[in-house]
């Protein structure tokens, strides 16, 4: 008994660890890509010396993978570690992702600054949605653009796209268009914010956190603003801001997942056959659970160093970052970047015929009007806000 239940263990290996090595080799591709990308962009001016790379290691991933997969032929024996890498490390990577965001981040902005965000969340989720609808667009890749606008931009595509099911072209679709609209916002918004807020590092801050959509390229675009305009303030409260508005992962996935199976429903002809709406708790995935346990423990240990001087008594300061920051990091940087690389790797270039350029027309609509949203709520009540 024993020995069968070894074999079929090995057996189980054997399938899953060369496509698992080759996702692993294609993010390592992606991470370095990233990283030399951003050396040429502060090498010909476009980023601050020091700065990180504003393209996602996984962003490059993808598309090193989608260039494999319709130049190369990935061979059948690859697939199934392939598929595992799309599923569960997807899903380890973003519950280690809640050790990056603290819950007292939002505590920060005060009781003004948290509605801002909302307010700048929840544009960007309705227009990409009504644009989806009204475009006769697929309702899904209509729901990762709006999650990717609304929230915390290549991470919340990640995120959503298990829940409702996403195709893997879908997935490539959603995050090049994020990509691409992020990094223009990343340069084009920096000398905005001077211009509508010169002098005002607050309300600067808080429109650079809002209206860019990744969080390396709302760190591009303080950075670039505190070189150009000497206000490293901003820089703070860029950061605060974007890490307040990535909390709302937790809250937006399962209405965003509700909200696409109903419409999925309503939009059911007489020729379709509806589907039962799934139960409440359903939208609720475990990963976000897994996410919410651990941004209330980072949460917890920074409350207990803050009044104690250690976390939960046991942790100093330099020890207890070290764990949050290189349990994140793996998860951000090698779990999703190998659950990217496995999509990349899925994707056929034909998958991409169907779907055409509409998508993108909604997406650069959304982030204009995240930015005029930020903008003048912003303008209306930043002067509240004290960080």
């Amino acid at each position: 008994m024993n020995t069968s239940s070894s074999n079929r263990e090995n057996s189980i290996l054997s399938k899953l660890i060369p496509g698992l090595l080759l996702c692993l080799v294609v993010t390592f591709v992606g991470i370095y890509g990233a990283e030399l990308i951003g050396v040429v962009l502060i090498k010909i001016g476009v980023l601050a010396p020091g700065s990180q790379t504003p393209v996602s290691g996984i962003f490059v991933a993808i598309i090193v993978g989608i260039i494999i997969r319709n130049t190369i032929h990935v061979p059948a024996f690859f697939l199934e570690g392939i598929s595992f890498a799309v599923k569960y490390a997807l899903r380890a990577g973003i519950i280690l992702l809640g050790l990056r965001l603290s819950l007292m981040e939002a505590l920060k902005l005060g009781a003004l600054g948290v509605p801002l965000i909302v307010a700048c969340i929840a544009s960007g989720l309705f227009i990409t949605l009504y644009l989806t609808n009204k475009m006769k667009q697929s309702s899904s890749l209509g729901t990762l653009i709006a999650c990717g606008t609304g929230i915390c931009g290549v991470t919340a595509i990640m995120a959503t796209s298990p829940v409702i099911e996403a195709k893997d072209d879908e997935i490539s679709y959603a995050v090049a268009n994020i990509t691409i609209f992020g990094l223009t916002g990343m340069v084009l918004y920096p000398f905005l914010a001077d211009i509508i807020f010169a002098n005002e590092p607050i309300k600067a801050g808080l429109f650079l956190g809002t209206a860019i959509h990744d969080t390396a390229q709302v760190t591009g675009a303080a950075l670039i603003y505190d070189q150009v305009f000497n206000i490293p303030k901003v820089v703070d409260v860029a950061t605060v801001t974007k890490l307040t508005r990535n909390l709302f992962i937790i809250v937006i996935i399962p209405l965003v997942s509700y909200l696409y199976y109903k419409n999925l429903n309503k939009s059911a002809t007489g020729t379709t056959e509806k589907k039962e709406l799934p139960k409440w708790y359903t939208f609720i995935p475990l990963f976000v659970i897994g996410f919410l346990l651990l941004a209330c423990l980072r949460t917890i240990g920074d409350a207990t160093l803050e009044s104690t001087g250690s976390a939960f008594g046991l942790f100093q300061s330099s020890t207890w970052e070290a764990i949050y920051n290189k349990s994140s990091s793996f998860g951000t940087t090698y779990l999703l970047g190998m659950a990217m690389a496995g999509v990349g790797l899925s994707t056929n270039f034909k998958m991409f015929k169907g779907i055409g350029i509409k998508p993108f027309y909604i997406g650069f609509i959304a982030a204009v009007s995240v930015g005029l949203v930020s903008v003048t709520l912003i303008s209306l009540f930043g002067h509240l806000v004290v960080l």
